[in-house]
């Protein structure tokens, strides 16, 4: 089987090119409904960019995999246009490097795989599992045992996994699914251990993922929204604590802290001062912040809960002005899943999180794109290169690929892009967006096991309709209108 898709645009260079896929990955491909993996394809307005990567996604497994699993959630990135994702460290057990004993929730998917650490059954799902996941990963270290935080990891228990350490003792799985950060996902690494997870950073080269926030009590973002619903609420400046006090950490010891899923307007501030100054600090954030706020949980409900929780209205046009000026340095899904019996239970009591994979490039689109704030070469810098680039990847360079060919006389001076004749095929990774398609947002046909999303019905534009890994399609919603012949 092979696609060719003709009049295809560059997403950087406005080029228009006729792009070659060689063949679908037999194990690993999928494809949607009255949708094509093969054939030659009319891509006029279609664009060839970088595949997307997301810095923060949660796959619950092992230990929750009644809500997601490694399969469904791979599945879930792949259909919209990941090529990479890191898999957060909140496993059952939690992903710290240590041994998992018998008697541990989760321990028995574990023990039953053949294996005695989490990481080590990541690193070996495909095997284990007689499957061929469609999207490479990265694993995420926990900063303190357990995530309990109150001793931090112990760096002998994890650092053979890294990247680039006695890299001629592994296999294949391990090489292809390092070790590349630190955090406890969830909740800020407590004061009394943070020195100890920098230095642990720093000895070892990674850098420090902050969950950055704290709070003992409260569901939701506090003022008017929670005292509409009774709702114990969460200060905003709940996150500002944590996002100083990390500036100042970095600042004195000179490692890397990025911001996982930054919400408000304070903090925003508090970053492009550090910034400016020159300081090791990035930032994300995520789609419901820029296109929801709590004045939406009225609508949504526990939908729309998370941790850190939807801010105000005011809080949400910061939030896109930060990604309009630079200071945020990508997006991330943060891709929670969760049952809806469990998002029933009410405010106090519902889990935070919501999921994100599937329609995170036609939110995203929708909101800056179409709202005027961005532009779509913007869009993908910070879906697909930026993230890249934190998870120490080299995003896919159509430019120098095409360098690498020549004119076909055939197409008019066109240029094609012969995946087949690249010097490194097996680095092309690739996403197809079809940048102005409206469609609307249906959970119902999601590959994630879960449905906790309140983008249900909701109209966005822009959509990936093809996922390439190492020049070989593993997902197609192209839809065969589009044939040729």
């Amino acid at each position: 089987m092979m696609i060719t898709l003709r009049n295809i645009t560059v997403w950087d260079t406005g080029e228009t090119i006729d792009l070659i896929v060689p063949e679908t990955d037999a194990r690993r491909f999928f494809h949607e409904s009255d949708c094509v993996g093969d054939g030659e394809i009319d891509a006029t307005g279609m664009t060839v960019a970088p595949g997307f990567e997301d810095p923060h996604v949660h796959f619950r497994d092992p230990g929750q995999t009644y809500k997601e699993s490694m399969v469904s959630g791979c599945a879930a990135a792949a259909s919209g246009g990941y090529v990479n994702v890191l898999i957060m460290p909140n496993t059952v057990p939690a992903m710290d490097g240590r041994k998992v004993t018998p008697d541990e929730p989760g321990a028995a998917e574990v023990l039953g795989a053949g294996y005695d650490t989490v990481i080590d059954f990541l690193q070996h799902y495909d095997e284990t599992h007689g499957t061929a996941l469609p999207v490479r990963y990265d694993l995420c270290v926990c900063a303190s045992k357990g995530r309990a935080g109150a001793e931090a990891t112990d760096v002998a228990d994890w650092q053979w996994y890294r990247r680039g350490v006695d890299e001629a003792a592994k296999d294949e799985a391990q090489l292809a699914h390092p070790v590349t950060a630190i955090s406890d996902d969830g909740s800020a690494v407590p004061a009394a251990i943070l020195d100890e997870v920098l230095a642990n950073a720093e000895r070892t080269g990674l850098y420090l993922i902050e969950h950055c926030e704290h709070h003992d009590t409260g569901a939701v973002n506090e003022g008017p929204v929670s005292r509409r619903l009774g709702v114990p609420g969460i200060p905003e400046d709940t996150e500002l604590r944590i996002v100083e006090r990390d500036i100042e950490a970095a600042r004195r010891t000179g490692v890397h802290v990025h911001f996982q899923h930054v919400s408000t307007a304070i903090s925003f501030e508090a970053i492009r001062r550090a910034k400016a100054e020159g300081l090791p600090i990035t930032c994300e954030t995520a789609p419901h912040y820029l296109a929801l706020c709590d004045e939406d949980l009225l609508r949504y409900g526990t939908l729309a809960k998370m941790n850190p929780p939807l801010r105000s209205a005011e809080d949400r046009l910061a939030t896109i002005a930060a990604v309009a000026d630079g200071t945020v340095d990508m997006l991330a899904t943060d891709h929670a899943p969760h049952t809806i019996d469990e998002k029933n239970l009410g405010f106090l009591e519902a889990p935070n999180g919501i999921i994100g994979l599937e329609c995170a490039y036609g939110v995203c689109h929708k909101v800056l794109v179409e709202g005027g704030h961005i532009d779509d070469r913007r869009l993908i810098e910070l879906m697909a290169t930026a993230p890249a680039r934190l998870l120490g990847h080299h995003p896919t360079d159509i430019t120098a690929m095409l360098d690498e060919t020549d004119r076909d006389p055939r197409t008019a001076g066109r240029r094609v892009l012969d995946l087949t004749a690249v010097e490194h095929p097996e680095t092309a990774d690739l996403v197809l967006l079809a940048t102005d398609e409206r469609w609307i947002v249906d959970p119902e046909r999601f590959h994630s096991n879960a449905r906790n999303t309140p983008f249900g019905g909701w109209e966005v534009s822009g959509r990936p309709l093809a996922t390439i890994l190492g020049s070989r399609l593993v997902f197609s919603r192209i839809p065969d209108s589009r044939i040729i012949r």
